[in-house]
């Protein structure tokens, strides 16, 4: 499995076995289960976590009970409460398994000293922090800015796996949606 982490890297930026002997005693594997969770609000906010394999999802409870999913993710996609992960505070994020898979756990700690120790990996932690920056913002635009239909267009055309993988309740919430509004999109849109 620590293979997936070398392939992820090297996406990016190469590096020697000799480099990966020593970058892969930074990471830590654990297989999950679905609905376990990596992460629970008030925790301690130890790891950033590399999706291996399995889907996952990051969401928060509001104040009235409401859940509201922030992310899924996949393979090779990095997940954490990431305030609670930089600013070293507790948790205000949940991070659930929907379907069994592996992760690699890395410290703040680790991914400090990495980035200080190997230009490689600063690279490559920069370029994925600015991906996911991007990621973000245009999720975040297209919640702000276009209809039911749009979203669901949008997300079935960005991630088709995981639309087939996923619960339509999940789905929904991601979208901002009913579940009934989800299944009239999802009927219209296939016929």
């Amino acid at each position: 499995m620590m293979q997936r982490l070398r392939e992820h890297i090297e996406e990016i930026t190469p590096i020697s076995d000799e480099e990966f002997e020593y970058i892969k005693t930074f990471f830590i594997l654990k297989k999950v289960r679905k609905n376990q969770f990596l992460l629970h609000e008030s925790d301690e906010v130890k790891y950033e976590f590399l999706a291996l394999d399995g889907i996952y999802k990051v969401f928060y409870i509001d104040e009235n009970g409401k859940e509201h999913i922030l992310q899924f993710a996949k393979k090779n996609w990095w997940m954490t409460d990431y305030i609670g992960f930089f600013k070293q505070k507790n948790a205000t994020m949940f991070v659930e398994c929907l379907k069994d898979g592996e992760v690699v756990c890395l410290t703040l700690e680790g991914r400090e000293k990495l980035a200080s120790e190997f230009h490689k990996m600063e690279h490559f932690f920069r370029v994925k922090l600015t991906n996911g920056y991007i990621a973000l913002q245009q999720r975040i635009t297209i919640l702000l800015s276009s209809t039911p239909q749009q979203r669901y267009e949008a997300f079935s055309k960005l991630y088709p796996d995981l639309i087939l993988h996923i619960p339509k309740k999940y789905v929904a919430e991601y979208l901002g949606i009913s579940r009934e509004t989800l299944s009239r999109l999802y009927t219209n849109s296939n016929r």
